[in-house]
């Protein structure tokens, strides 16, 4: 029987995904101070602001700073477990390597 590796395994898996939901809190959190700034920073340069382009700011702001957080976390995740190397490389025959 093979060992199990990486997210294979319950007890790394449970481990590496608690990191990742902290690290997404903490994320969360910054991110609401990256809104807070964009704010303040759209109020001083404009004025009063509608409150259809309050919640545009705060959408947009919000969602693309965890949009990037998410992926870059899914990526350390990945490779933090070692899940990366338990990918198969099917066409690494196929491609020629320039030396």
């Amino acid at each position: 029987m093979t060992e199990k590796k990486g997210l294979d395994d319950p007890r790394i898996a449970a481990i590496a995904w608690s990191r990742f939901r902290r690290i997404m809190l903490w994320m969360a959190l910054v991110g609401a101070l990256c809104v807070g700034a964009a704010l303040l920073f759209l109020r001083l340069w404009t004025g009063p602001m509608p409150v259809h382009m309050v919640i545009a700011t705060i959408l947009g702001v919000w969602l693309t700073f965890m949009l990037g957080t998410g992926l870059m976390a899914l990526v350390f995740l990945s490779a933090g477990t070692g899940h990366d190397d338990q990918v198969m490389d099917r066409l690494k025959d196929e491609v020629p390597l320039d030396d």
